[in-house]
């Protein structure tokens, strides 16, 4: 499987989740920063945003070979400096730092709702994955485990949320293009979760 990541893919991986993994230091970091408040965010958000955005990419990458196309992450450099910027200005992180490209002329709607739907549902199971993970670690006393997992509850609600929107290129256009009910159940579970998340103290 990972020998169907080319080298220019891994980089652009790499580029994106450093980059997108700063931004969300950012908006994490509440009143009285230090260095050291900043480093602890840093680390929970690329082990956090790594595992969302990575697997997010990746299912999008594997449905569409599943279908039988080639496709590829690449970077977008603007986007990905103005994800940090906004971050950094007004707190809010805009979540696209490039796009898996598929190679096939003949792809249908539905494959590509299906293609589509992949990143956003994986980021929703990752939700539960890291609410558990808060929960137990809560309750056993573990507070950076809890840390990890209140953060990357947050996070993978925000890339599903963002991504299911349905303007531009994102995910959600393609998907409500598809399937209507679909598109409705996977937008309102992102926002829903979303939303539930900040009554969740990270700190």
């Amino acid at each position: 499987m990972l020998e169907r990541i080319t080298p220019r893919e891994r980089s652009d991986l790499l580029i994106a989740w450093l980059a997108i993994s700063i931004a969300f230091s950012l908006i994490f970091i509440r009143g009285g920063v230090t260095l050291e408040t900043f480093l602890v965010f840093l680390v929970v958000s690329l082990l956090t945003v790594g595992i969302g955005f990575i697997l997010h990419e990746m299912a999008h990458k594997f449905t569409a070979m599943g279908y039988g196309y080639w496709a590829e992450f690449r970077k977008d450099n603007l986007m990905l400096l103005i994800a940090v910027v906004m971050a950094a200005l007004v707190g809010v992180v805009f979540a696209a730092p490039g796009a898996t490209v598929i190679y096939g002329a003949s792809i249908t709607r539905e494959q590509n709702g299906k293609i589509s739907a992949a990143g956003p549902a994986v980021n929703l199971v990752l939700c539960g994955v890291f609410a558990i993970l808060a929960l137990v670690a809560g309750m056993i006393s573990l507070p950076m485990l809890a840390l990890v997992g209140t953060v990357g509850l947050q996070v993978n609600a925000m890339i599903a949320a963002f991504n299911m929107l349905p303007v531009s290129v994102l995910d959600g256009r393609k998907v409500l293009a598809w399937n209507p009910a679909v598109f409705v159940v996977l937008i309102v579970a992102a926002f829903g979760i979303l939303l539930a998340s900040y009554y969740i103290p990270i700190i």
